[in-house]
């Protein structure tokens, strides 16, 4: 008997032991779980040829018992689901970076030329740099032909430029600037550049304001050196220009007022043509708009 209450009471100690040893590790378990920081949401995916289906793990202290639920890819996410993720914003970056839809490209073609008609030359060449999409705005052909008319007097209406209006823009441009260095030699009294714009041709032609006419290149640099020997200088201003340009030459008429006369105007004609990449004064005429009784005064001063 005593034996046996021996083995009773060693069996009893040792199961209570044990219970009480697991009671303590869960409560250990679960002390740590609750101190343990809570995981960020996240979202598992699982492919399949038919479809992709997402599932969303949440820690959260909710009724969705640790998993909102699982979505087709399809479908879209309801907005307190993309708060949740962190993915609204993202999500609207990534449609808006899919659909390629910019403000420029939203604008009717019309609204867009007009905007671009605002700038200079310049600042459209500087735009057509910037990205694939701005240098085909620049480029649209509209939008240099609005610019054309804005900077240059067009005298046909029916103009259409073979290479474009972009093309047709910067050989005008080009003739402008060539006439204006003309009248920068003039002022500047400069036989040199006088000779080098000028084509080395025998039948360039040359007729001054005074009526006097020299054909051959020679003929014409002297003409020009004896106009620039003369002592008096005269300040003018040159208006109204008119430029037309062709494949290889162009033509440009203009008004030139002298400042020290009140009575009118002379009307100039500069013709060029393109050799070697250059374009080059062919003719000269300058004549004067007669009036009465002041023709005398006139043809001095020219």
């Amino acid at each position: 008997m005593e034996i046996t209450a021996f083995d009773f009471t060693l069996s009893q100690s040792f199961l209570i032991a044990s219970s009480l040893t697991l009671l303590s590790l869960l409560l250990a378990f679960l002390t740590l779980r609750s101190k343990s920081p809570k995981p960020d949401l996240t979202v598992h995916s699982s492919t399949s040829a038919a479809s992709t289906t997402k599932t969303i793990a949440c820690r959260c202290c909710c009724s969705c018992n640790g998993e909102i639920g699982s979505v087709n890819s399809a479908d879209s996410f309801t907005a307190e689901e993309k708060h949740l993720n962190g993915g609204g914003a993202a999500e609207e970056m990534v449609v808006e970076k899919q659909s390629g839809a910019s403000m420029m490209e939203q604008l009717v073609p019309e609204i867009t030329t007009h905007a671009l008609s605002y700038l200079d030359y310049p600042s459209l060449c500087r735009l057509s740099m910037t990205n694939s999409l701005m240098r085909k705005a620049a480029n649209d052909d509209n939008a240099w032909k609005a610019l054309y008319h804005k900077d240059f007097t067009l005298e046909q209406d029916s103009v259409t430029p073979v290479n474009g209006w972009k093309a047709y823009y910067a050989a005008t441009r080009a003739i402008v600037n060539v006439n204006t260095e003309f009248f920068n030699i003039i002022r500047e009294r400069s036989l040199q550049a006088m000779s080098q714009l000028w084509l080395h041709a025998d039948y360039v032609k040359c007729t001054h304001a005074s009526g006097e006419n020299f054909s051959g290149y020679n003929a014409v640099i002297q003409s020009w050196q004896f106009a620039f020997n003369w002592e008096q200088g005269l300040d003018f201003q040159v208006r109204d220009v008119r430029a037309r340009v062709l494949t290889d030459m162009a033509w440009v008429t203009m008004k030139m007022y002298v400042v020290e006369m009140d009575n009118g105007p002379f009307n100039v004609t500069n013709v060029f043509e393109f050799h070697n990449g250059q374009w080059h004064l062919v003719h000269h005429h300058c004549s004067v708009m007669v009036l009465d009784g002041e023709v005398d005064q006139q043809i001095m001063h020219a």
